[in-house]
Formats: structure tokens, C-alpha cells, sequence
């Protein structure tokens, strides 16, 4: 028997709601039905952990670990060192096809996460309190978050025709029996600002980052509208995560370990996916493609690109070194050979340089343990340094930048001004360079390229080359800047429309 897509994850759900056990910080519900579970308010803070839970899953793949590889590979900060079998090769070389499996686990495992939180969002309904209204605009939040990553995937960057472009369903209630189409993604959006609005209106706690909070919903509503090039409402978002008061840049020292700190006690993370020890992932962690440990765990075929390093190496002092590892030779007694000049030898694989990323790796000292941030208060400094850049207010966007690259360990003539913006033509050049060089393998830099109108340029060594290319590029009108619908959803809901 086949089922569609909303009564697969339907069944899903309602099994994350009853089985789950690494939930966040407190033991898993003790087993009641479904409909018992959404009696009470320890029912539901248990559904919510549950769908907090459902970003980690079981297993070797798992939802965050899709949504970071098919974001991240496709951007010029990566190069791949060699062919692989795992769909996710089709991410890293634009050769997208329908039936790659990583877009398919993506899409179903988003739709389950999405009808759990529709379960405690029904189940509460018009009840109000102050537990009640906490829960429901977790809940409220986190089917925004999902709506919006799915979106991002599926559908068009926001600039390119909205109200045409097809995005994704919009699934806000639990009748597993509908074959939804897809909406728009303007009507996409338009319903992600309402629910995220909604959620900042309820929550009335200050919860730690691995949970939402009505800055956490602020700080996803100033991407959304940067996104959307709502610029006012952009920096308005941000001010109001910024001026909270409850997170602080971290200083330069502790910023060059900022991967490696539990979320909950890093003063900057706004949000994040936490991970811990008993949900270590070890081999499907994130951050296995990007390095290998000396514990042999991890793939470390993952590096960071000769594009993104030329970047990062015009100022030496920049502590954003700290997030790439070079692989150097080693003669038998273990010292660095060096070459004629006297520089030494970065290892190769495949013929291709090894420089690990490590921002997915070392968290309480494992090689394969990290808790992936979704926002961090330097986002808020850049969306709003990149808003005032589109207004034309200069100064602002300059200030904001020198901001994070003061942090970075940066001064004096390393940092920019109106009448010097180094090697760049505009002040959006500047702020776009800055989150690249700030967020590189975070997931930002695909979006931050094709939403801007821009095209992506992968001029360096890479799988992503044929046989004679000196370069790839994708303008931001490609159809494949976006993922096909996975096949096997559009067999089972005919009112889904493929990608061109």
C-alpha cells in the first residue's frame, strides 16, 4: 500500500512523539497514546522536545545533516576532492536529479517536523496561559524554520518573481488525507512572517539557545526579511535581537573556539541544534566530510576551496584562520617538510590540497561532536550591516562590518571606511565578503549569492571541473540553483508540480 506523503509523516511523527529519547535536557514521555500526550502540559513539552528532536533523527542520515550539505556544498567556499556515490556529490557539481536521495529525506523528514508541530499547535488551540502560550509559539516557530528551509531548497531565491515562482506546500494542519499544491513563494513567506510573528507574541520565556525564544524568532525574522528585501523591517529585527541585551559577541581568543563551546554556555548562539555526547554521530556527524581526526573518524574529503582561502589570507591576522586546518607533510620523524623556499608541503588527496574545516568538530573535545548554529548574534550585525548597504546608508553598513572584523582580531588599516573600501566597488561588495569570510560552511553563502542577483564562480581545483574547465559558473537564474521535488512525492501527491 502507498501512502502520501502527509499520512507518511504523519505515522512518523506521531512514532518521533512516542519513541523519542535524546530529547533535549529532560527523559522521554512515558509511552501514552497520541491523543493522551496532547492532554496535558507535560504531553506537550514532550511532543515539543520530540519535534526539536526530529532536526536529529536517528541514524547516519538525518535532517540538519542534509540541510547543511545540500546549502553548503554548492557554494564556491568547498571543493570536493573526490567522486563518491552519496547523492550529495549532485549538490556539490549542480548535476541535481529527482530521485537524489538526500532531497527526498530532506522533504519528509521537514513534513514530519512540520505535522508534529501542527499536532500541539491543534491540540491547544484557543487555550491560553502562560505554559500554553510558551509551547504553542515553540511549536509556531519551529514550523516556520522548517517552511523556510524547505522553501529555500525547493523554491526560488524571493527576488526572482515571487508571487509566480512556485515554492512548497504550506501544511498548517494534521488531515493527512490532502494532496496539497504548491504555493508560492511569496505565499510562502507571507505565512512564515505570520507564524513567526505569532510566536514571538507568545513565548514570555528566556530559554537557553537549543530552544526558541521571542528573540529567537526575531533574529529568523530579520533573515526572513533581508531574504524578502524587506531592508527596514530587516534592520528592525535586528535591533531587537541586538538590543536584548542577552547575547555579546564572544572576545577574539574565545572566537576561534566558538564551534567547539556546548551552544548553551556561548553567549553569542542564539540558536542552535543541540547535540550531545549520546547523539554523536561519529562517521554521519557533519563535519565527517569536512575532516578526519587523528581517532580515524571522519571522511575529510570536504575543503575549504582555494577561492575562500585567497579571501581569508589577505589579512594574515584574521582569527577566522582558526576554522581551517592545513594538512602538511611529515617526514618519518613526524617533522613538516617544507619546499625550496622553505614553505611547507600541504598534503593532497586526489591531486587536490587538504585544508580540513573543523566547525563541525572538537565540541567537548570529540572529533565528531557538534551542536550546529542556525543563528548567531554576528548574523544580526550583517543583516542589518547588508540592509542599511541597500538604503544607502554607508556609514551604518561600514560600521556594523568593522564590528566583526574588530572581533576578528582585525585594526588600523585592516578595517574598512566609506572612502576606502579596499579592493571592492560598493559597500555591498564589503558586507557580502564579510559574511562570506564570517559564516563560510555555516550554510549562508549559496543564498547570499543567488539572492542577490549574483553569480557563483568556482575557479579553483575540484571535482566540480571537467576535464579541461578552468571554472564553473552559475548564474543565479540556473534552474538548478534550486532542487527538483523528490520524484517519489509527486507519484504519491499529483498535485505537486516538478522543477523545470
Amino acid at each position: 500500500m502507498k501512502f502520501s506523503q502527509l499520512q507518511f509523516t504523519a505515522m512518523l511523527g506521531i512514532l518521533v512523539l512516542l519513541i523519542s529519547g535524546c530529547d533535549i535536557n529532560t527523559s522521554p514521555y512515558n509511552g501514552k497514546s497520541n491523543k493522551e500526550a496532547l492532554d496535558t502540559v507535560q504531553g506537550l513539552e514532550s511532543a515539543t522536545r520530540g519535534n526539536y528532536q526530529g532536526f536529529i533523527g536517528e541514524g547516519y542520515y538525518y535532517y540538519i545533516k542534509h540541510l547543511f550539505y545540500m546549502n553548503e556544498f554548492p557554494s564556491d567556499n568547498a571543493s570536493l576532492s573526490g567522486s563518491t556515490t552519496d547523492p550529495l556529490f549532485y549538490a556539490y557539481n549542480y548535476g541535481h536529479t529527482p530521485n537524489m536521495g538526500n532531497a527526498e529525506r530532506l522533504w519528509r523528514e521537514g513534513y514530519s517536523m512540520i505535522q508534529g508541530a501542527n499536532r500541539v499547535i491543534e491540540a491547544i488551540g484557543d487555550e491560553s496561559s502562560s505554559e500554553l502560550d510558551q509551547i504553542k509559539g515553540e511549536n509556531l516557530f519551529l514550523r516556520a524554520l522548517v517552511h523556510f528551509q524547505l522553501v529555500n531548497t525547493f523554491g526560488r531565491p524571493y527576488p526572482q518573481n515571487p508571487t509566480e515562482n512556485l515554492g512548497i506546500p504550506i501544511v498548517d494542519y494534521t488531515d493527512v488525507d490532502k494532496n496539497p499544491e504548491r504555493a508560492t513563494v511569496a505565499e510562502v513567506y507571507d505565512f512564515i512572517v505570520s507564524d513567526l510573528e505569532d510566536a514571538a507574541e507568545l513565548m514570555n520565556e528566556s530559554k537557553s539557545s537549543s530552544f526558541a525564544s521571542q528573540e529567537v524568532a526575531y533574529a529568523l525574522l530579520s533573515r526572513v526579511h533581508l531574504y524578502m528585501e524587506n531592508n527596514e523591517e530587516a534592520i528592525d529585527y535586528a535591533d531587537q535581537v541586538i538590543d536584548s541585551g542577552r547575547y555579546q559577541l564572544v572576545d577574539t581568543e574565545t572566537f576561534k573556539e566558538y564551534f567547539t563551546i556546548v551552544n548553551e554556555n556561548n553567549p553569542e548562539t542564539i540558536f542552535a541544534i543541540k547535540f550531545t555526547q549520546e547523539d554523536d554521530k561519529e562517521y554521519g556527524n557533519i563535519g565527517s566530510m569536512y575532516l578526519k581526526g587523528e581517532d580515524g573518524v571522519g571522511w575529510g574529503e570536504m575543503y575549504a576551496s582555494e577561492s575562500y582561502r585567497n579571501a581569508l589570507n589577505r589579512y594574515e591576522d584574521d582569527a577566522r584562520h582558526a576554522f581551517i586546518e592545513p594538512q602538511y607533510k611529515r617526514d618519518e620523524d613526524g617533522n613538516i617538510e617544507t619546499d625550496g623556499n622553505g614553505d611547507p608541503i600541504v598534503q593532497e588527496r586526489n591531486g587536490y590540497p587538504i585544508y580540513y574545516v573543523n566547525k563541525f568538530s572538537y565540541q567537548q573535545g570529540i572529533v565528531s561532536l557538534s551542536s550546529p548554529v542556525i543563528l548567531r548574534l554576528a548574523e544580526m550585525y550583517l543583516n542589518r550591516a547588508e540592509a542599511n548597504a541597500k538604503l544607502g546608508n554607508d556609514q551604518l553598513a561600514i560600521d556594523d562590518v568593522n564590528k566583526l572584523r574588530e572581533r576578528a582580531g582585525l585594526s588600523g588599516n585592516e578595517l574598512y571606511s566609506t572612502s576606502d573600501l579596499k579592493h571592492h566597488n560598493t559597500v555591498l561588495d564589503v558586507v557580502l565578503e564579510e559574511r562570506r569570510l564570517e559564516f563560510a560552511f555555516e550554510g549562508h553563502r549559496k543564498f547570499d549569492v543567488f539572492r542577490n542577483n549574483r553569480t557563483m564562480v568556482r575557479d579553483y581545483p575540484g571535482t566540480h571541473l571537467s576535464t579541461g574547465e578552468a571554472s564553473q559558473t552559475i548564474a543565479p537564474d540556473n534552474p538548478r540553483v534550486i532542487y527538483y521535488i523528490p520524484e517519489n512525492e509527486i507519484e504519491l501527491n499529483e498535485n505537486l508540480e516538478q522543477n523545470p
